[in-house]
């Protein structure tokens, strides 16, 4: 037998064991084109391969009932009713006076002439219900008898039973614009305080003014949760109204308070069932 004959022969017998290749599971059903080899070309396993997991019994995303994001599933939403404080802070007498707001633990008494009052509930049932359930302030609006008020800084104070004290200096002022329809109200988006009984704002009111503040609650903790087997967390997901339709219809933006990012579709393959395809190799051999 010669040379060329013997090579021919463990030639056919290669396409014998893999032409019309078919898996375990009925796999690949295409011819190999090894005879196109005749001619000096590649066969057809160089093709390109694309590898589509649909096919196998593969998902291309996640579905949205089962694989939702931690934002939605857990963590609770308040309801954009119930997110407003009131607060009105009056002095009656004849002289400047530190109004308190807030300061559950510490409970100091208002000075002489000025009452610190609630509009949604009182003072003390918030004072009460903020050592248990703190909340987060994101955005106020104050509004002034006099706006001379408005060079009184805001103290937050954040003070602990073990002595430790950190207090933060907040300016209406910086909040002010001459571009306002009213002189007497400041709208501040960017006024943020965390609440608990450690902390508590001070400020000096003015002799025979009156200050209302309307804070906006962005999140809270809800120990109640806990007996149904929830988070505590709560969180707000309508944005604070400014009074200004071009800006309220403007603003879609999800919140990402308590550290949470924009909620993003992922797109990664989750198996489900079957086998994930094997890539085919690719022949080099030629025929002479």
């Amino acid at each position: 037998m010669s040379y060329n004959d013997e090579l021919m022969r463990y030639q056919d017998d290669a396409e014998d064991r893999y032409d019309d290749y078919q898996g375990m599971d009925g796999g690949y059903d295409e011819e190999d084109d090894f005879e196109t080899g005749i001619d000096g070309l590649e066969d057809g396993y160089d093709d390109e391969y694309i590898d589509e997991y649909e096919d196998d019994g593969y998902v291309d995303e996640y579905d949205e009932d089962m694989y939702d994001d931690y934002s939605r599933t857990s963590i609770q939403t308040i309801d954009p009713n119930d997110r407003t404080l009131t607060v009105v802070v009056k002095n009656d007498s004849d002289e400047n006076a530190t109004a308190v707001i807030f300061g559950g633990n510490r409970d100091i008494a208002q000075p002489q002439g000025v009452t610190v009052d609630v509009e949604e509930s009182s003072h003390k049932e918030v004072k009460e219900e903020s050592k248990s359930n703190p909340f987060k302030i994101v955005g106020m609006k104050l509004s002034v008898s006099n706006a001379l008020q408005f060079d009184n800084v805001l103290k937050m104070v954040h003070r602990t039973a073990s002595g430790s004290n950190t207090t933060r200096v907040w300016q209406p002022r910086n909040s002010a614009s001459p571009q306002n329809f009213s002189q007497n109200m400041i709208d501040s988006e960017a006024f943020s305080f965390n609440v608990s009984g450690q902390s508590a704002i001070n400020f000096t009111i003015n002799a025979k003014t009156t200050a209302v503040f309307t804070f906006t609650i962005k999140a809270r903790a809800n120990m109640g949760n806990l007996l149904e087997g929830r988070n505590i967390a709560e969180l707000s997901r309508t944005p604070r109204t400014t009074g200004l339709p071009q800006i309220d219809l403007k603003r879609s933006k999800r919140p990402t308070a308590l550290g949470l990012r924009p909620r993003r579709r992922g797109r990664r393959p989750i198996p489900v069932s079957g086998r994930r395809r094997r890539k085919r190799p690719t022949s080099r051999l030629r025929r002479r």
